[in-house]
């Protein structure tokens, strides 16, 4: 490269200058130190571009040594690679035998609730039955056809006893290859688990599986703090078994709206296992329950040639003749008013029931025995269902998604019958169940209607109601003891 002959007086001259200048600039910094004359020292010893070329020269070989030698050493410090390292061969134990490709493997697993072979675990599906399902509702999800739900059922002797199902049941379903059902597992009305194929004619055959039932008896206690599924969990008590415990006391605390904070509860339940291991199903035999400070009892009682029911402490059914809510845990969205504004026509006019804000599909249920008079579209209304419940009663369902099949027009159903779905058909904003009761044709609100309440036991039944409950009242007792809840009498 060649240099350029450097001009020495043209760059003292502007040197020179630059440092006038600043001295005009920063007057004081220079009055205060008179002997700093680095610019013109600088200015007589330029730059030697010679002796640069040595010391760039130098970083280069310094830069090369830290790549090529430095860098590496650290990195086998690091990685501690050992050229000695030594291999030992260890025996290792044999391992178990297996069966042979092709041979079945006979054993049998209980697997989520199903009793499967091994070999056909892959075959099984297992579903937990929800609240209001059906065994076709369940087959038709899985996309299983009718017909072979039909032709696995249909001739079975038992096959009622097979179709009542629980919420939290497990229901096994089989399919082939080709996806068509092929077996089924599900429990019979005791509990009793049953595996259904068919045979090498066609026709259906059930096989019980499993070992006896075993019921387990055992007391918990919740207090709520934030709403009652939240409680009953901490206490231990499964979701179908919530459910249980507030039908209970369905008929005499509305769940959506009458809980607050600091009620409590203690039950005295019975669980089911099989095998050792907890299956679906069992009942709540006692149970307490403060609810604004007022104390409900429940004592389960069957009397002679009739159904188990819940009794009070003086022998009276907790069965009423209407229930409060006639659809699981919502929240109400309007209540009855004489004058309330349309969220759609804008008009203030009386709202004859109350609103049930629940998600589309909910199960809505009979709030009391009695004869269908109306089911279909009824303008605002949409899918509406009217019973009548005799001696002047009546109720009306409306808005719902579809109507079940019990909710035909002529119907007889029972409290409790699911009669259709929640929708928002009609004039509806979002998905609610508008209910109504009318007494004589006069709406009036079911919230704080009253009835009559029910007559106690005879006086001969009620020395065996007593009696057979008296264990019982001493076990919740203890519940309430060793949890310090429900104490109010």
């Amino acid at each position: 490269m060649a240099w350029q002959p450097i001009d020495l007086e043209q760059q003292i001259r502007r040197r020179q200058t630059v440092r006038r200048h600043a001295e005009r600039r920063h007057h004081h910094f220079y009055q205060a130190r008179l002997d700093s004359h680095f610019i013109p020292n600088f200015a007589v010893t330029p730059i030697r571009w010679v002796g640069e070329r040595w010391i760039m020269s130098l970083i280069a070989v310094v830069i090369g040594l830290l790549v090529f030698v430095v860098l590496p050493s650290f990195a086998s410090v690091f990685t501690g690679t050992d050229r000695s390292t030594v291999w030992l061969a260890l025996a290792l134990p044999t391992p178990a035998a297996t069966a042979p490709a092709g041979h079945d493997d006979s054993r049998i697993g209980l697997i989520d609730g199903n009793y499967v072979p091994l070999a056909e675990a892959a075959a099984w599906t297992s579903i937990q039955v929800q609240s209001g399902q059906t065994l076709g509702q369940i087959c038709a999800s899985e996309g299983i056809k009718t017909g072979q739900l039909q032709a696995l059922l249909q001739g079975l002797p038992n096959a009622s006893r097979l179709g009542q199902l629980r919420p939290g049941d497990r229901v096994g379903l089989r399919r082939n290859d080709r996806g068509a059902l092929t077996g089924m597992q599900l429990d019979d009305d005791l509990g009793e688990r049953f595996l259904i194929t068919l045979d090498d004619h066609g026709l259906p055959q059930a096989q019980a599986l499993g070992g006896a039932v075993e019921l387990r008896v055992r007391v918990a206690s919740g207090q709520i703090e934030d709403s009652l599924f939240g409680a009953a969990e901490q206490a231990g008590l499964s979701d179908p078994m919530t459910l249980q415990l507030a039908k209970v006391f369905a008929y005499d605390i509305d769940f959506a709206q009458d809980l607050r904070v600091g009620d409590a509860f203690s039950v005295v339940l019975q669980e089911r296992y099989r095998d050792g291991e907890k299956i679906s199903g069992g009942d709540i035999l006692a149970a307490a329950f403060v609810n604004r400070g007022k104390r409900y009892d429940a004592l389960r009682f069957t009397p002679p040639g009739s159904n188990p029911e819940y009794y009070d402490r003086s022998g009276r059914s907790l069965r009423k003749a209407f229930i409060r809510t006639p659809v699981e845990f919502t929240r109400i969205s309007s209540r009855f008013s004489s004058a309330r504004k349309h969220p759609i026509l804008g008009r203030t006019r009386a709202h004859h029931g109350v609103d049930y804000a629940a998600p589309s599909g909910t199960p809505v249920i009979a709030a009391a025995d009695g004869r269908i008079v109306q089911s279909g579209w009824q303008n605002g209304y949409g899918n509406t269902v009217v019973i009548d419940h005799g001696r002047g009663h009546s109720t009306l369902y409306g808005h719902l998604s579809r109507i079940a099949g019990h909710g035909r027009r002529g119907n007889r159903v029972s409290q409790g019958s699911v009669i259709g779905y929640v929708g928002m058909t009609g004039l509806a904003t979002g998905p609610h169940l508008h209910y109504e009761f009318r007494i004589n044709g006069v709406h009036r609100d079911p919230l704080s209607v009253t009835m009559p309440p029910p007559p106690p036991l005879a006086a001969g039944l009620l020395a065996v109601f007593r009696r057979a409950t008296a264990p019982l009242l001493a076990q919740l007792a203890e519940a309430e003891a060793r949890h310090g809840t429900v104490a109010q009498r």
